[in-house]
């Protein structure tokens, strides 16, 4: 039985996109290290407010939040927890990203995460 070619690697929310029949535009980029959302936009060339980034959050009873801003913006964790209905909550921690949502820092996407937030 002859190999599948693999061909392209696709992400998570790349198969759902494609399973769904949702259009979608893929961009790429060597880097060897963490570079946050606005310097990926612009080694892309592409316009800040058309970048978002997603941040996970987690509260002290381990309810987990998933938020989408533009790139440019920062989380008001005050704000985040009132709307969630708790007292407080913190952004998780980096080293714990990738148990809770499948993805690492970086390339988190609310779409394709291990659980539905």
């Amino acid at each position: 039985m002859a190999k599948k070619d693999k061909g392209e690697v696709k992400t998570n929310a790349m198969r759902i996109l494609d399973r769904a029949g949702v259009k979608y535009e893929h961009f790429s980029y060597e880097s060897d290290e963490f570079i946050d959302g606005a310097a990926t936009a612009d080694k892309l060339g592409l316009p800040h407010d058309l970048v978002y980034k997603t941040l996970v959050t987690v509260s002290p009873d381990k309810q987990y939040f998933v938020f989408v801003i533009p790139i440019d913006a920062e989380l008001d964790l005050k704000k985040c927890a009132r709307v969630s209905g708790d007292k407080r909550i913190e952004l998780v921690a980096v080293k714990d990203l990738l148990g809770i949502t499948g993805y690492i820092r970086g390339g988190c996407s609310p779409v394709g995460m291990k659980k539905a937030f």
